[in-house]
């Protein structure tokens, strides 16, 4: 090995371990180059434990990166610093090590310290040329060549720092600044997780209320369902009671009278007559009992029915029984599979039923009818047929009279009937019943348009 090249490697021995002299005192200073060394090693040591703590946030790293800079130089205390105006994010602003305790509470900075953390916030730049001769050293803080702060410490008894030494708190001091530089995005980070947990939570909880309020909506479909349902069976008994009133008791009315005129006129005439006069007694209870039994039908058919809603074909079977005047014997039959069809749908067909059976029973004087619903591949069909002495072709011809001039009467309710199956988007046609009646029938096409759009169509 060359002369030169020894030399050069000497020197960067010395660069290394800070040996100066191949003299008598190299050992000495050898034990001291080699415990340099070992504090060296450990300082690495820290810092790469620091930099594995990143993941806990800024805070973290910052207390690492002053107890390794503290353990270092066995110092009696070490303030880390960020300028006035750098790193406007970061926090901790400043970080005292002293007695192995954090301080971040200006308060309880020793007299000592404070003229250190006032320089490292106000004149970064001389924390650069540390004073070594006064028992305390500095290292500047950077990032990107810019003083953003430093460290400043007071070193522990015997320690003597070296170059080295102060390079290590450089290193400790600007990974300090690569934290805290991200702090914000640290924080940003953080909040926008909260955010996006709350928005979760918020959506869950929307969710579920409207899992809520779409479980009322279906109940309160089902609610006005039956309403309209009982409203339909309600309107037919009232108008029922109404023709009951209107017609039937003062038919019965006017007879009880005619019977007691009558046999008060026979009673003073004696023999056949006065026996007369006793059975015509009789029919006068009997007229009595038959407004009575008017009457309580009257009021029992003015009453809400108090009856649970059900599919269209179980409420046609009750209509059925509300609807007769007179002893009319009807039956119900239905045929394929009954699909639900929209309230206001079943409502017009339940109405369309009732007075179908009420033209059977009050102008047909039937004494049987039956009531059909069949359920077909696209088409829903209803028949109402009786044996009453009803003829077809003249409820058409008065059907086209009542529709062409409006005019309130006798067939009014079968143009009505005609409305409500067009407004479903169907027909209804009269002709001759197999049992010798009138049967009414109406077919309206599945699914069942919405009332008033099939109406334009016609």
């Amino acid at each position: 090995m060359s002369t030169p090249e020894r030399t050069n490697r000497t020197a960067d021995l010395g660069v290394l371990t800070g040996l100066r002299s191949g003299k008598r005192s190299f050992y000495p200073a050898y034990v001291r180059s080699t415990e340099r060394l070992e504090r060296t090693v450990e300082a690495l040591d820290g810092i790469s434990r620091a930099l594995v703590r990143t993941a806990e946030g800024p805070r973290a790293l910052v207390e690492a990166v002053v107890r390794t800079a503290a353990e270092h130089l066995r110092a009696r205390w070490l303030l880390l610093a960020v300028a006035d105006g750098a790193l406007r994010a970061a926090r901790p602003r400043f970080l005292l090590y002293a007695d192995d305790v954090f301080i971040d509470d200006e308060t309880r900075i020793p007299a000592e310290v404070r003229p250190h953390l006032k320089l490292l916030r106000t004149r970064p730049w001389e924390a650069q040329e540390p004073d070594r001769g006064r028992g305390w050293v500095r290292a500047p803080m950077t990032l990107d060549d810019e003083p953003v702060g430093g460290i400043a410490a007071e070193p522990g008894a015997g320690v003597e720092v070296a170059d080295t030494d102060l390079a290590i708190l450089r290193v400790l001091a600007n990974q300090a600044a690569v934290a805290l530089h991200h702090t914000f995005l640290f924080h940003a980070a953080t909040t926008l997780r909260g955010r996006a947990e709350e928005l979760s939570e918020a959506a869950e909880r929307q969710a579920r209320d409207l899992a809520a309020r779409s479980a009322e909506l279906a109940e309160t479909q089902a609610r006005l369902l039956d309403a309209m349902q009982r409203q339909a069976l309600d309107d037919e008994r009232r108008r029922i009671a109404r023709e009951l009133h209107d017609s039937v008791s003062q038919y019965v009315l006017g007879a009880g009278m005619t019977v007691e005129v009558c046999r008060a006129e026979l009673a003073g005439l004696g023999g056949p007559a006065a026996e007369i006069a006793g059975r015509l007694a009789d029919a006068k209870d009997l007229n009595r009992q038959a407004v009575e039994r008017l009457r309580a039908a009257i009021y029992a058919l003015h009453h809400t029915s108090q009856e649970p809603a059900g599919p269209l074909p179980v409420m046609v079977q009750r209509l059925s029984t509300v609807h007769l005047p007179t002893e009319l014997d009807v039956r119900v039959r239905v045929a394929g599979s009954p699909v639900p069809l929209p309230p206001e749908a079943e409502q017009s067909i339940l109405r369309m039923t009732g007075e179908a059976l009420f033209n059977s029973a009050t102008h047909g004087k039937a004494g049987r009818a039956l009531v059909r619903l069949r359920y077909l591949p696209g088409m829903l069909v209803l028949t109402v047929s009786d044996d009453g002495g009803g003829d077809p072709a003249q409820l058409r011809r008065a059907l086209r009279v009542s529709r062409a001039t409006d005019l309130a009467g006798r067939h009014r309710g079968l143009a009505n009937m005609v409305a409500r199956a067009e407004e479903l988007g169907g027909r209804l046609s009269i002709r001759r019943s197999a049992m010798g009646g009138v049967l009414l029938r109406v077919d309206v096409p599945l699914p069942v348009a919405r009332v008033g759009e099939a109406r334009d169509d016609h």
